[in-house]
């Protein structure tokens, strides 16, 4: 087929996610190496934010193919009732690098699984059922995951599509303080009010935060945040869901995201860099006093496809090309080599508002106003599919040859955990001259 024909075939026959359908016309990739990808004319493009935050590996790492390869010719299925190689040699790596205390492991293929499941084992545990999550929050797509997600992807599936007792909280978010304080005055309300609607709410079974909010923002909260959660959670009988889907596997230069506060949840969540997304997997890690109740209780959850020995065995090979290339302390040094050039691009253009993040974890925030921090777009303009100025930018960057995602204001700065300074360095020179296009709609 041409590449015209396999465009043509995608968008008709091939939903396109998050969108509208109409005018759907994907990219043809036929090659990635690196940090880079190819399109079908054999142009090359920087992936500056690891496709969808994931590929920390970069592509095609050769170690991460063979254990696939090598499981695929020895066992490639078994059902979950079975012990395999793959899944004790992964739940012994698990145990090394996880926040200490989560040993008891779920696997499953998304990161929306992954949250799935962990509501549903915090409702079996504690018998309480509902579940504090934050606005500008995602934990995924399928009923429970959806319905914890803050952001307006949630609207579309209400009410049909959504579970009940799900409660939403201020975010914290420094920046653009929901309950217009300003830290550190604040002594962290946005954490304080959890506690005010545990108390008020009754029945609450857990709450489910991104430690570092991910697509809705790169949110990174202040040094007494996340302890205090813990503490609140702790004194008020409520489990601590950390969704590590995107900030795990060293992308903040710790293994996890929790790591840099030294708090452990009860129950965290994660995918995508578990293989750098070269196979689907996805993980429910629980301490032992969760998993303990279920010896006496029963388990009331599983799918077909959990603990794949072909999901299995790369992220046994990820986890160690992450060991090899010391890549958790490489994204924390080349985050701090980033973040003056993010503030320089700051200082610079005008239509810059703030940067922020931590490791390779970082965004670009877009206003049209600094003093009044007012987006360009609204997240109304995002749902009823209105042209939004972040993408006339990366549209403009893909044509110098950077692959940036973007959501309604900001720009998610998230590469392969093995991009060179060099490759920052162009990435961030296309950034800047293509900010031209949103100092000029200030």
């Amino acid at each position: 087929m041409t590449s015209d024909e396999i465009v043509e075939i995608t968008a008709k026959h091939t939903y396109g996610t998050w969108r509208y359908q109409k005018n759907w016309k994907p990219m043809h990739i036929t090659d990635a190496e690196g940090c880079y990808f190819y399109d079908s004319a054999g142009k090359k493009y920087l992936d500056f934010s690891a496709q969808l935050m994931c590929v920390s590996l970069g592509h095609k790492n050769q170690a991460v193919i063979k254990a696939i390869q090598d499981q695929a010719a020895k066992l490639p299925f078994a059902a979950p009732g079975f012990a395999t190689d793959v899944r004790a040699e992964l739940s012994k790596l698990l145990l090394e690098v996880l926040p200490k205390g989560l040993e008891k492991y779920y696997f499953s293929t998304s990161g929306t699984e992954a949250n799935e499941a962990a509501i549903k084992i915090a409702r079996m545990y504690t018998g309480k059922y509902k579940i504090i999550s934050r606005y500008n929050s995602y934990h995924g797509s399928t009923a429970a995951s959806i319905s914890a997600t803050g952001d307006p992807r949630r609207w579309a599936v209400e009410p049909s599509g959504k579970i009940e007792g799900v409660i939403f909280a201020p975010e914290c978010n420094c920046y653009k303080c929901p309950l217009n304080h300003k830290y550190p005055e604040c002594n962290i309300a946005c954490a304080e009010y959890i506690e005010h609607m545990i108390k008020n709410e009754n029945n609450v079974a857990a709450v489910i935060i991104e430690p570092v909010v991910g697509t809705n923002g790169i949110l990174v909260p202040p040094d007494e945040y996340l302890p205090r959660l813990r503490k609140i959670c702790d004194d008020n009988n409520v489990l601590l869901i950390a969704d590590e889907v995107m900030s795990g596997w060293g992308r903040t230069g710790k293994w996890f995201a929790v790591d840099n506060w030294n708090i452990v949840p009860d129950i965290l969540t994660t995918a995508k860099g578990i293989t750098s997304a070269y196979v689907p997997l996805g993980l429910t890690a629980t301490t032992m006093k969760i998993a303990d109740f279920f010896n006496d209780h029963y388990f009331a959850h599983g799918h077909t496809y959990e603990a794949h020995p072909l999901t299995l065995a790369p992220a046994i090979a990820a986890i160690n090309e992450i060991k090899r290339l010391d890549l958790v302390q490489r994204a924390l040094n080349l985050g701090n080599y980033m973040q003056p050039k993010l503030l320089a691009l700051k200082e610079k253009h005008p239509s810059v508002g703030d940067v922020r993040g931590i490791g390779l974890f970082r965004a670009v925030e877009l206003v049209k106003d600094r003093k009044t921090k007012e987006s360009f777009n609204t997240k109304e303009d995002k749902v009823t599919g209105k042209p939004l100025l972040v993408d006339k930018i990366t549209s403009e960057m893909m044509k110098k040859g950077v692959y940036i995602q973007a959501w309604l204001s900001h720009f998610v700065i998230a590469p392969p955990l093995i991009i060179t300074k060099e490759e920052i360095d162009f990435a961030l020179n296309v950034l800047d001259n293509a900010l031209v296009i949103a100092d000029e709609n200030l």
